[in-house]
């Protein structure tokens, strides 16, 4: 992606705080038979200088059989964004000389890719991200909500996904 000198943002912070505003994405990976996007939101860790996407996806979604382990991948973040008029710019007034243009926000992961069938990590990346989506409820739903045989009925019908971030 072209990112132009004057809007590049090198704040791992920052970056971070857009993904957490944000984090419904695309995950785009390379399969035998092409491209593919897989749309879902994620949740992001940093352990000191170390970054991890964590999420999940119905078993039944190939995206688990289809990518190996360690295939690298591509997550795109996409944050606020708007059509500029050139009406917006004095230089139309003055000369006309001026173009539309998009003004966006979006941060590009990317990572290599793993997969967990493990009960606890599924169990606890659920968790997270309920915790965080529910946080602005007036009554929060909480995974202890629901009866503990429903939920260990349903964790075998989802798959953990976890980015292990290389660039951002």
């Amino acid at each position: 992606m072209h990112i132009p000198k004057t809007f590049e943002q090198n704040n791992i912070d920052e970056l971070v705080s857009i993904i957490q505003q944000y984090p419904f994405a695309t995950l785009v990976s390379n399969q035998e038979d092409g491209f593919d996007a897989t749309h879902l939101p994620f949740i992001i860790e940093k352990n000191g200088e170390d970054l991890v996407l964590k999420a999940h996806i119905a078993k039944a979604n190939p995206l688990w059989k289809a990518v190996q382990a360690g295939s690298d991948v591509l997550v795109v973040f996409n944050g606020p964004n708007c059509y500029v008029s050139p009406n917006h710019y004095p230089t139309k007034q003055q000369n006309g000389k001026a173009v539309p243009t998009w003004n966006y926000v979006v941060v590009h992961v990317k990572g290599s890719i793993s997969f967990s069938n493990d009960p606890d990590w599924k169990y606890k990346v659920i968790d997270e991200l309920t915790t965080v989506h529910e946080a602005n409820s007036e009554i929060p739903w909480s995974i202890s909500d629901a009866p503990d045989s429903f939920i260990n009925n349903m964790l075998p019908a989802i798959v953990g996904v976890q980015i292990t971030v290389n660039s951002i």
